[in-house]
C-alpha cells in the first residue's frame, strides 16, 4: 500500500494524503474534500493534521470542511490568510507526526509566506519527502506574485541543498508545459527530452507526474540550472549572475 496518495483535482492540482501509521494520516494542500474523505474511509484512517504550503484558495479551499469533519489541526505559516489555522510555524521548526519528523522550510517567492514541508529521511521510511506547493514544480517554479526574483532564487537554493534522492511532491501538474519550456531553453538536454516523453505518456494514462527527485530537477529544471554555463549561454548572457538568469527565465516562462 502506498504511503502517499496523490489526488488529482481541479484539472491540474495535486492534493496529498500521507498515512503515517496504521490508523492516522495528514493532508497537504487540500483544495477539495471528496478525494481525501474517500481515502480516509477506504483505509479507515483518522485525519489528524493538515499542512498548508500557502494561502491560495486552490490549496486551502477544503481546509474548513475537513477540519469540521475530522477535528484535525491545521498548520501553516500565515495566521491571517489560511482558514482555520491552529499552529503558525516558522522556518526550521520540526513537526512531529507519529514517528516521523517534518521540517518547515520557509520559501517566500510565490507568496510572502510560502513554506515547504520536508519529511526527514529515516531507515524505516527511506529518502526524505518534500512537499513544495507552488514553490518548486517538476521542471518549473511558481510565479513571483508577492516577492522579487532574488527572494525566490534564495528559496529555491534552500531546496536544492537537500539530498539528491529527496522525493518531490509539488502542488500542480504543469509538468508537460514546464518540460516543453525547458526544452525550448536547452534543446540538446537529453534528460529533459526523455522526461518529457515520459510525462506525456503518464498524462495520457491518467497517472500523476510526481514524485520527481532533487537529482532529476537539477538535470532538467531550468530554474534550478540558472547558474550553469549551458543555460547562461542559451540565453546569451554568459557572464550574468545566477539570480539575473533566473529572473530572465521566469520572465520568459510568464509569456511561454
Amino acid at each position: 500500500m502506498d504511503r502517499i496518495v496523490t489526488i488529482q483535482a481541479f484539472g491540474d492540482n495535486y492534493i496529498y494524503l500521507c498515512q503515517y501509521d496504521e490508523h492516522h494520516g495528514f493532508a497537504v494542500d487540500p483544495c477539495e474534500s471528496t478525494g481525501i474523505l474517500d481515502i480516509l474511509q477506504e483505509r479507515q484512517l483518522d485525519l489528524k493534521l493538515i499542512l498548508a504550503t500557502h494561502h491560495h484558495w486552490d490549496h486551502v479551499g477544503a481546509v474548513a470542511e475537513l477540519k469540521g469533519h475530522a477535528g484535525c489541526r491545521v498548520i501553516g505559516c500565515d495566521k491571517r490568510r489560511i482558514p482555520g489555522i491552529d499552529s503558525v510555524v516558522a522556518d526550521g521548526q520540526i513537526i512531529e507526526v507519529g514517528d516521523d519528523k517534518v521540517q518547515v522550510i520557509a520559501t517566500p517567492g510565490h507568496t510572502r509566506t510560502s513554506a515547504c514541508y520536508y519529511m526527514l529521511p529515516s531507515r524505516a521510511t527511506g529518502p526524505g519527502i518534500l512537499w513544495t506547493g507552488d514553490t518548486l514544480f517538476v521542471a518549473g517554479c511558481g510565479r513571483l506574485l508577492e516577492c522579487d526574483a532574488q527572494t525566490m532564487w534564495d528559496s529555491l537554493q534552500k531546496l536544492a541543498s537537500l539530498p539528491d534522492d529527496t522525493l518531490i511532491y509539488c502542488g500542480h501538474n504543469y509538468t508537460v508545459e514546464d518540460l516543453e519550456f525547458a526544452l525550448s531553453i536547452e534543446p540538446d538536454n537529453q534528460a529533459v527530452r526523455q522526461q518529457l516523453r515520459q510525462a506525456i505518456r503518464m498524462q495520457e494514462e491518467g497517472d500523476p507526474t510526481v514524485p520527481s527527485t532533487m537529482a532529476q530537477e537539477k538535470k532538467t529544471n531550468p530554474f534550478l540550472r540558472s547558474d550553469t554555463p549551458e543555460v547562461k549561454n542559451a540565453l546569451k548572457i554568459p557572464d550574468a549572475q545566477a539570480v539575473d538568469v533566473f529572473a530572465e527565465l521566469r520572465r520568459r516562462k510568464d509569456f511561454f
